[in-house]
Order: structure tokens, then sequence, then C-alpha cells
């Protein structure tokens, strides 16, 4: 299978690079660093080992590419307003779309612009950022969680096994469950680093912070819970405070866009699961006091 990267930053750029270092067919869409791409290459800087790709295929626009066997979504949530332009000229009949963002509600809004496409939500749990053009910095953890939302069953199995070939830690975990067990750590987090414009490590080293972070975390869970979301216990909070503890110091992708005044994925991170949550009587009241937060921050940047 052919693979195309949809976003070749500090996410789809890790993934589509260790696809490529391990062999497999790779195109990558890049905007703002493509000739330099295209003259230098791709430098992956990582804890699992660097390495650096030369000869990559890359191009500026989706209708210069061919049609796509299995496409890597690492766009930000903010651009999914784009999708439909963007995939439009690289899908077929057999293409599959890998959604690596971070949400709830991201492939039934797909779904919906394209209704025959094969879907599979990618969860990623890892610390990478793009430092340069061409260039990204993976700092540790690496794994994916993919859950199928429409795929055919083999050609979903043969997507995990190509990631797996390439050193990539993947695995398959039911659809509902990865996508909330990532809400179980992206929305305290993400939040949390903005609202209180710190890092993570600070925000678990301090006890009050501590605890709120795990009664944010909780909230989630009971969330999922009560929309029938099997596999999430309070045993998995323990496990992301444990994980986050070692971390190293850290800046979610949120606090990222906050700081370089981006808008915030808040649509789907925040608003999208407090509406399903409320939905079956649930009421995520720390978290809707985050977002409204997150949305008075945004505000107070973007509409000067």
């Amino acid at each position: 299978m052919n693979y195309t990267i949809i976003g070749t930053g500090a996410i789809g750029g890790f993934y589509g690079g260790r696809l490529m270092n391990a062999g497999r067919k790779v195109q990558f869409l890049l905007h703002s660093d493509y000739s330099y791409v295209r003259s230098h290459g791709l430098q992956i800087d990582s804890c699992d080992g660097s390495f650096h790709l030369d000869n990559v295929d890359c191009y500026d626009s989706t209708s210069k590419m061919p049609c796509a066997d299995v496409i890597l979504v690492g766009l930000k949530s903010t651009n999914n307003h784009l999708l439909k332009d963007l995939l439009s000229p690289i899908v077929g009949s057999n293409t599959t779309v890998v959604l690596i963002q971070n949400g709830i509600g991201l492939e039934e809004d797909l779904q919906q612009l394209f209704p025959g496409l094969a879907i599979i939500a990618g969860l990623a749990f890892i610390c990478s950022s793009k430092i340069g053009p061409g260039h990204i910095s993976h700092q540790c953890y690496g794994s994916i969680n993919l859950g199928n939302y429409s795929c055919p069953d083999d050609r979903f199995h043969d997507i995990l096994k190509d990631m797996q070939d390439a050193g990539i830690t993947a695995a398959e975990v039911p659809y509902d469950e990865a996508r909330w067990k990532k809400a179980v750590w992206n929305m305290p987090f993400n939040g949390m680093t903005v609202a209180l414009n710190t890092s993570t490590d600070k925000l678990l080293g301090n006890p009050s912070t501590r605890r709120l972070i795990y009664e944010q975390m909780m909230e989630v869970i009971n969330a999922a819970q009560a929309l029938g979301v099997k596999g999430l216990d309070s045993s998995f909070a323990d496990k992301m405070i444990e994980m986050t503890d070692a971390m190293v110091p850290y800046s979610p992708s949120m606090k990222l866009d906050f700081d370089n005044h981006r808008p915030m994925e808040i649509p789907y991170l925040y608003s999208r699961p407090i509406s399903e949550a409320r939905k079956v009587g649930f009421d995520m009241s720390k978290l809707a006091m985050l977002e409204a937060e997150l949305q008075f921050i945004q505000d107070s940047y973007l509409k000067k």
C-alpha cells in the first residue's frame, strides 16, 4: 500500500517518516517548507533513534498527487474545514483515511463529507514537535491506538501491521474506547496548560492542580461510561498520571497554539464531548468551565 501524509508536522511527519524509513512508499503534502524538504529531505530526531530521509516524495498541492491507498491526516482539527478540498483529488474507491487528530466526533463529520470512505481513528500518545523546516523532534513515547470506524477488517489489519513493521507501537482498540481514552489525557492537560500558562510537569508538581487534573480525568471517564463506552475506569486515570509523571516537561499542542496566537482545538476537544455527554444527562461541569475559560482566552487574541 502507498501512504499519503496530509499535515507533515510533529505527528504526520513522525509516523510518515517511520513508514518511509521502513521502506513503505510514502508521499508528503507540505506547504511552508515544501521547497526545503524537496531539496534537503526530512530530519527526524528521535529518542528511539534519529534518522534522515533523502529524496522525499513531496508535493505542495493534493491536486498534483496520485490517488492514495492510505491517507494519514495529521492536521489540527481547526483546519478540518479544508478536508473536503484536500482529500477529494486523492480519495479513490479503496482509499482509507486515518484521522490522527484529537477530539470527539471527527470521524462522524468526515463520513458525512465522504459517505463511502473507509475511516480509522488514530490516537497518538507521543511527545513530538516540529522545530524547523523539515525537522521533527520526538522526545518520548510514540505509540498509536487505531480504532476502526468504517474500514473493512482486512484492510484495517494490513495498515496496523504496516505500522508495527515500521517499528511503531500500534494497537487495535475499540473505536469509542480509543477516542475517549485519549480525551482522558487531552481534556485536562491541553486546557490547563493554557489556562494557567504552564507545562505538564508543573501541573502535576503542585498538589492542588494535581488533584484537579485527576478530578477532570475522572469526569471524562464518567462521561464515557454514561455514554456506554467500555474499558475505562479509575485505573486508567492512575495510568495517565503515572505516564505524565515520567514524561519530559511538555507543552501540549493546544499550549503551542496559544503561545503562537493560533486558533485552539476547542470545538472537538471540548465542545463536542461536553455536548455528547449532556445528551445522556451527564454534566462535565469542571471541563465545561475550562471550555469557557479557553474560549475567553482565545477571543482575547483572535478578535483583536
